[in-house]
């Protein structure tokens, strides 16, 4: 009986959507191997890490997708405020790595409280707009959901870990729009963000990342520091060809010119050994992801979930945005992974997590849930 029911579970997975987060991290998985090899003595630490938290993921992927996400919305509060009191540990207890106070670090496993926030902070905002999703959009709910998501940024930013918060607040940004945002409020907003742009830089921004933000303007101001990574990453976009060097025989990448190369930089590495035709492929694979992703939300039969699913797209698509802006130099070095292909097993776990949500909402779709999910759609526009 349990095996059959299991069975079921799983024909009604996304399957697409699945093979779409497969080849991402294929892609990464390989990369990161690539960057490896250049390292005299590797035991390819990196590429095990990865596929352990890969293993994980999958397995609180299943176990996510059996579990019935409703009940994400009765613990919405307390996985947002066990979230806030980490980045509050974080800040006192923290390991600092690169200048950011922001990992903690046991039996040499690392974990960055941040990553855990992302999740809980959709769920909390998916809880607060599906309970105001039946009245008119006004000020109360921008400044509702505003309170919910200031109060991780703020931390997050003392940390001081400045690409994650951007990452919040454009997560805030997408479920604001789909939630009914006007052009006043979008006004307001924008003001408000430039408004705290400007502190930021007066009293929290540290010297480095006001150096960044100067170097990704005019990176001739310091070519061989901090604009080292932006040359580098151009160099190597710029060398991959159609077909790419070959995996393995990136000249940037073996010879390490090409800083945080399996990290912030990974897309880089594809884009110069896989050249155009992996990056289409990458590519393809992201607009596969994001757009099942988009048509479960179209298919939701609940406010709750409905937002849940486009919190998910929301947090997905700024960080591949933000990630590849980074890489092709059309924004500043932020330190923000590719979401199932950098390395980092946090990141990893964290969006495997995610794919288990949305999972969960897929098994228990029905026959029918398709008109109730256009209804939703229809009411949500016309309000």
């Amino acid at each position: 009986m349990q095996i059959g029911k299991a069975f079921r579970h799983l024909q009604r997975f996304d399957w697409l959507l699945i093979l779409g987060v497969l080849v991402l991290f294929v892609f990464g998985v390989s990369a990161i191997y690539s960057v490896e090899l250049s390292r005299e003595g590797s035991e390819f630490i990196l590429v095990k890490k990865q596929t352990i938290a890969f293993v994980l993921g999958c397995i609180a992927m299943i176990a996510l997708a059996r579990f019935n996400y409703l009940m994400l919305r009765n613990w919405g509060r307390a996985l947002y405020l066990f979230g806030a009191i980490l980045l509050v540990l974080v800040l006192i207890f923290g390991t600092t790595i690169n200048g950011t106070t922001g990992w903690f670090v046991i039996f040499g496993i690392s974990f960055q409280p941040v990553e855990f926030m992302k999740i809980a902070l959709v769920i909390q905002l998916a809880r607060y707009f599906g309970e105001h999703a039946s009245r008119k959009f006004g000020w109360k709910e921008v400044f509702g959901s505003g309170f919910l998501v200031m109060v991780p940024v703020v931390l997050t930013m003392l940390q001081p870990d400045l690409g994650s918060a951007a990452i919040l607040l454009g997560l805030w940004g997408v479920m604001l729009f789909f939630a009914g945002l006007r052009w006043l409020h979008a006004g307001a907003l924008f003001g408000g963000v430039t408004l705290m742009g400007i502190l930021g830089w007066i009293f929290v921004m540290a010297d480095y990342q006001k150096q960044r933000l100067e170097v990704f303007l005019n990176p001739d101001l310091d070519p061989l520091e901090t604009g080292y990574n932006i040359t580098q990453a151009k160099i190597a976009i710029g060398s991959g060809g159609f077909f790419g060097r070959g995996l393995g025989f990136g000249s940037q990448s073996q010879l390490q010119f090409l800083p945080e190369s399996q990290t912030d930089f990974i897309f880089s590495v594809i884009a110069e050994e896989l050249g155009f035709f992996g990056v289409c492929i990458l590519f393809l694979a992201i607009l596969l992801v994001l757009w099942r992703i988009l048509r479960s939300a179209k298919l939701a039969k609940d406010h709750f979930s409905k937002f849940a699913i486009l919190g998910i797209f929301g947090l997905l698509t700024v960080q591949y945005v933000v990630n590849i802006g980074v890489n092709l130099s059309l924004l500043p070095a932020t330190g923000i992974a590719l979401p199932f292909v950098s390395a980092g097993g946090t990141s990893l776990l964290i969006s495997l997590a995610m794919i288990g949500i949305l999972q969960s909402i897929a098994v228990r779709r029905r026959p029918g849930d398709e008109k109730i999910g256009q209804m939703l759609y229809n009411r949500q526009a016309n309000s």
